[in-house]
This record gives structure tokens, C-alpha cells and sequence, in this order.
């Protein structure tokens, strides 16, 4: 049981490596207890070398996810300030070449996985007049190339995110969205070896598709990221949307300032679609 005043954050999706890893290091850093979690399948040798309390969950099942709020009730005798949903995964393909299949494992631990730890947390984060905080994306606000699918999962997860913000107000629980620019992770990783299937229409760009995936971006390191996050999210009054990352200032004044439409003349130039564009007329004309 925890000691009188203790304050607690929850914090999903802490592999090694992470944005979660970096959070939780900065709330013991704040002398905010971090609860860290890890899917069941993988090391938390790296948070425990840290000092830092952990345990497994998957945001897919809802077992897991009771198991898991037996366990932080235990720890913190019921309280729990800061949820943080973290826990994510990528999926990058050509919307026409989408695997469904694969969109769905997606969208079941982005999107599904916040709804499911909000429902069964929510008692515990009313009681506590917690903060939620929730990690969306720039690839939510802008049509990005190669991730239709991800793009939309944190598109979806930042409209339940505000809406979630109206609706927990009356409890004094407030709700916090992160449109993340590109952060320093190994987020990637998972998507490294991903092809273009045979016979696609984008084969004319297979090499520069492989390129995209097996790219190393600019990127904002994600401690630095951690300690802006971290303290947004422990103002009295945070902000609705706080963006912050590699390119989120950008992409925050083309979406208030620019025609929707300026991405597709931004992106089409920086994915090469003209020769893609060539090349499927003269196959045509073939």
C-alpha cells in the first residue's frame, strides 16, 4: 500500500526503447510514481533495473486489463492521477494494398486499447479527479503517404480523445491529446522488412517504397519529448491538444493556415508520384 500523498501515473506501452520508457523515467523524475506496463511476451528488466514498478498488459484483452487494475489498486490503496495511452503499434501500406486483417490488430490496441483502459479505469480516474492522457499523432491531422491505416487510427483517436475531454469535465477529470511530431524511437522497427505485394500499382515505387520504410527521420530525442509531455499533462489546466515533435510546429500552421488540399501538392513531390504517375500512362499507352 502506498503512502498518504503519493501520486501515481499509469503508463502503457513501456518497451525498451519507447516514448513510454521515457515518460515513465521522467514521472519519477517529477516524484510522480510511475506504473509502468510491457506486453506479457516482453522484458521489463529495463524499467525494474530503473527502479521502476511494472507489469504485463495487453490493451486487447479485457482480462489483461482487469488484472492489471487489481494490481494498481493494490499498489496505490485505489488512487490514480496521470492514465497515459501509450500502447501502439504501425502499419505502413498503400491504401489500395491494405491488408484488413492487419488494420484491425491495429486499430485494436490504438484506438480499441484507450476505449478499453478508460472503461475500466474510469471509477478509479473519477475518484481521483485524474488526468488522461492519450498520444496521437501528426499522422492524424495530415494525409501522410503509406499510412492511410495509422493515420486514421489516430485520427479516430484524437476525435473520442475530445470527446472524451466534454464529457469527463463534469467529473473533474481532464483529458489530455498529444499530436506527437516524429519523436527518436524504435517505433519503426516492426515495419522495416514490409514490401509492396506483386503486382501492385505502386511498383513503379518499390524501391523508394523500401527507402520510406527503412528510413531514419529527423527526429525530436524522446526524453526531450517525455519532459514537455510530462509537464503539460501535470498543469492544473492543460492544454486540449498539445503538440509537440520533430515537424508538429509545421504541420500545426499548414492545417490552421493552409487549403487541405496543400498536402497532396507537399506530399505528391516528396513521394515521387510523378514518376509513378509517367509510369502508369505509358503502361496504359502500352
Amino acid at each position: 500500500m502506498a503512502q498518504r500523498g503519493t501520486k501515481f501515473a499509469l503508463i502503457t506501452g513501456c518497451g525498451q526503447g519507447g516514448i513510454g520508457e521515457a515518460l515513465a523515467l521522467e514521472y519519477a523524475h517529477r516524484n510522480i510514481s510511475p506504473i509502468a506496463t510491457v506486453l506479457p511476451t516482453e522484458s521489463s528488466q529495463h524499467l525494474s533495473e530503473a527502479g521502476i514498478v511494472s507489469f504485463p498488459l495487453d490493451v486487447t484483452k479485457k482480462e489483461s486489463i482487469l488484472a492489471l487494475k487489481e494490481s494498481v489498486i493494490q499498489l496505490t490503496g485505489g488512487r490514480l492521477d496521470v492514465l497515459v495511452n501509450n500502447a501502439g503499434i504501425c502499419y505502413t501500406m498503400t491504401a489500395i494494398d491494405t491488408d484488413v486483417s492487419e488494420v484491425q490488430k491495429m486499430f485494436d490496441v490504438n484506438i480499441f486499447g484507450p476505449m478499453r483502459m478508460v472503461h475500466h479505469f474510469h471509477d478509479v480516474l473519477i475518484e481521483s479527479g485524474a488526468t488522461i492522457v492519450n498520444i496521437g499523432s501528426i499522422g492524424g491531422v495530415i494525409p501522410y503517404v503509406y499510412g492511410s491505416s495509422y493515420n486514421a487510427s489516430k485520427a479516430a483517436l484524437h476525435h473520442w480523445s475530445s470527446t472524451l475531454r466534454v464529457e469527463m469535465a463534469p467529473f473533474d477529470v481532464k483529458v489530455l491529446t498529444i499530436i506527437s511530431g516524429e519523436v527518436g524511437t524504435n517505433f519503426l522497427k516492426t515495419d522495416k522488412e514490409r514490401t509492396l505485394p506483386e503486382n501492385s500499382y505502386f511498383s513503379p515505387l518499390a524501391t523508394e517504397f523500401t527507402q520510406h520504410v527503412q528510413r531514419v527521420p529527423v527526429t525530436t530525442d524522446r526524453f526531450v519529448y517525455a519532459q514537455n509531455v510530462v509537464s503539460e499533462s501535470l498543469k492544473s489546466a492543460p492544454r486540449a491538444w498539445f503538440w509537440y515533435g520533430s515537424a508538429s510546429l509545421f504541420v500545426r500552421l499548414l492545417d490552421a493556415l493552409a487549403p487541405r488540399t496543400i498536402w497532396d501538392r507537399i506530399l505528391w513531390g516528396w513521394f515521387k508520384f510523378d514518376k509513378l504517375k509517367r509510369t502508369h500512362r505509358l503502361l496504359r499507352k502500352g
